[in-house]
């Protein structure tokens, strides 16, 4: 069966989202360790999650890129996770979804978060022809991200590792049963209508 062309698929919970982000191992090793990010975390950029493990390897290089060497598997909640999705709004213009430009950056400009669904990744980290979902958070979202949304931060780093071992060995049936086991997500009839999906 073709998937959806624009379907958010994460692993969840009956409350819970686990979405993913790469640090530099100052950032990440505390944040893990702590189950909170470090001061050293920049509440004043904005910060993209992904609930895609496999984009997130993608973004990363399998946690090999230079600043994104610890990958993190942050659970944060349902409600917060799907308040930023009713808060957010395309990264881009989409004639037809936006009546026109000059609204389309109003909103963009007062949005607390921001999305992109950007091609999603197999195994080999090709391109596959349904999108995965990039959620950007700024100012009061990444405050909440931060302060009231997360349930757990696990360092998967090892898992990655693992996982892109058994790709270059040519295991691929091993690799894709260490995958999380992400499936849709539920979001009704008009979570994602403004999102054009």
């Amino acid at each position: 069966m073709q998937e959806p062309k624009f379907e958010i698929r994460a692993l969840h919970t009956a409350s819970t989202v686990t979405v993913y982000q790469a640090y530099a191992p100052e950032i990440g090793l505390p944040a893990a360790r702590d189950g909170r990010f470090p001061a050293a975390w920049k509440r004043d950029r904005m910060t993209w999650i992904k609930p895609s493990f496999l984009w997130m390897m993608y973004r990363c290089g399998w946690a090999g890129k230079e600043g994104q060497e610890t990958v993190l598997a942050i659970e944060i909640t349902r409600e917060g996770f799907e308040w930023a999705l009713r808060n957010s709004c395309l990264s881009h213009y989409v004639r037809g979804l936006h009546p026109d430009q000059a609204t389309w950056k109003r909103e963009l400009k007062h949005s607390p978060a921001r999305v992109q669904w950007d091609p999603e990744r197999g195994l080999h980290l090709q391109p596959l022809p349904h999108r995965s979902l990039q959620l950007g958070l700024a100012g009061e979202a990444t405050r909440r991200y931060a302060d009231e949304w997360i349930v757990s931060i696990a360092d998967v780093t090892e898992l990655a590792h693992t996982i892109h071992a058994h790709v270059r060995n040519g295991e691929l049936d091993a690799a894709r049963q260490l995958l999380p086991a992400e499936r849709p997500y539920p979001s009704g009839d008009t979570l994602l209508t403004h999102l054009g999906a």
